[in-house]
């Protein structure tokens, strides 16, 4: 993995090239696993289970390739440029027309840019994907600090808002005017941040985990208590899925609260594995759509599959990021789901096994200029992992009016 050196505000072309003793020395160890017993639950109340993560080491030591994925990450064009103080890596696509929009989408955890690969023809070229070259993007993708190929922080400070204020140096710094941003997971706070912070050629942001909660229906729900009155049905079944979702948050308050100490997931791929897996969604923890992706081994229509899966959970373990990528929900110390307060363009897209699915009166009011709202029939939190065809008609139909 090596860029080219050069000044601190230089674009470098960055290159994907893995040793091979690398890969050899995660297949063994892998191979010696010390296993715990299994589960004394019939369920995975407990966490992922003994004979799903057995399942996946064997294949993942025996049969998963690297080299084909990252022949496919090698394809497109990877970049590293410093922006204060760090090394930001970014895959930057640029379609063409050259009348294309640009846009910067942000990844979020236990993801990386793996999570939007899928998105980058589809936005592109869109007359190949069903749409017009009228819908074009140009496409910019970085890796989060301590995340993938960019820097890993070496003093604190790396949180939403910092990250927020780089984006908008990066689109600058690449010669782009006027702009849009999308994010989900910690994407949808870097770009809410973005919204905050309006910078100058940023025309509106897309989110698919938008931060909608009012402030008495989100203390409410942190507490665990019964919900304000008043709430129409649709509020009350969000109400309930953030009670759910606020009960399946322990990683991330382990995360929040001693990063360092989770030295497992540096020196084991299994546990690391373990860790990434046990995130959730509205249909499980683990989530459902990751757990079906494990017997998933192809999709012509995007799913997510389990090579893809590991695709993501390899790059964490070949970069050493489990712990640098872990120590942002410690950096960060505002609400999850509560509104921010933006009051540029946003876009919205609602997916269906998402956390919590936002209903349109309190999107309303935590984005006043909403330019877009829809609520889709399929998809979850890793939405564009998910549905990128879907993810895709979303993007265009959200900011056409922009164009």
């Amino acid at each position: 993995m090596t860029s080219i050196a050069g000044n601190t505000t230089e674009i470098r072309p960055f290159a994907v090239e893995v040793p091979e003793e690398k890969l050899t020395d995660l297949r063994r160890r892998i191979t010696v696993t010390q296993w715990p017993e299994k589960e004394t639950v019939s369920d995975q109340s407990q966490g992922v289970p003994l004979d799903m993560m057995q399942h996946l080491a064997r294949y993942w030591a025996t049969e998963y390739d690297w080299r084909r994925f990252e022949k496919a990450l090698s394809a497109l064009p990877h970049f590293i440029t410093e922006i204060d103080g760090l090394d930001i890596h970014f895959v930057h696509v640029r379609s063409q027309y050259d009348d294309a929009l640009p846009i910067v989408i942000n990844h979020g955890w236990p993801g990386s840019i793996i999570e939007q690969l899928k998105l980058t023809d589809r936005l592109v070229n869109p007359t190949a994907h069903g749409g017009s070259a009228a819908d074009a993007f140009h496409v910019v993708i970085p890796s989060m600090p301590g995340y993938g190929f960019s820097g890993k922080p070496t003093t604190t400070g790396w949180g939403p808002e910092r990250m927020a204020s780089a984006w908008a140096q990066l689109m600058t710094r690449l010669g782009y005017t006027r702009y849009v941003a999308q994010g989900g997971d910690w994407g949808a706070f870097v770009v809410d941040q973005m919204g905050l912070q309006a910078p100058e050629g940023l025309l509106a942001i897309h989110t698919n985990m938008p931060a909608t909660v009012p402030a008495d229906v989100n203390d409410a729900a942190q507490a665990g208590q019964a919900p304000p009155p008043g709430l129409s049905a649709e509020e009350r079944r969000a109400y309930d899925q953030l009670i759910r979702t606020f009960g399946q948050v322990e990683y991330a308050l382990y995360m929040a609260a001693r990063p360092q100490t989770l030295y497992g997931i540096a020196d084991s791929p299994v546990g690391l594995a373990a860790w990434l897996l046990d995130h959730n969604d509205a249909d499980g923890q683990p989530a459902a759509a990751v757990v079906e992706a494990l017997s998933r081994t192809t999709s012509v229509t995007g799913e997510l599959t389990r090579d893809e899966v590991l695709d993501n959970i390899t790059l964490y373990w070949l970069t050493n990021t489990g712990v640098s990528a872990s120590r942002l929900y410690w950096e960060y110390k505002g609400g999850f789901f509560n509104a921010k307060g933006v009051t540029i363009p946003v876009a919205v897209t609602v997916f269906p096994s998402e956390q919590y699915q936002a209903p349109r009166s309190w999107t309303e009011r935590a984005y006043p200029n909403l330019i877009h709202y829809n609520q889709v029939d399929k998809g979850g939190h890793f939405a564009a992992w998910e549905q990128p065809q879907l993810f895709a008609e979303e993007l265009r139909t959200a900011f056409r009016s922009l164009r």
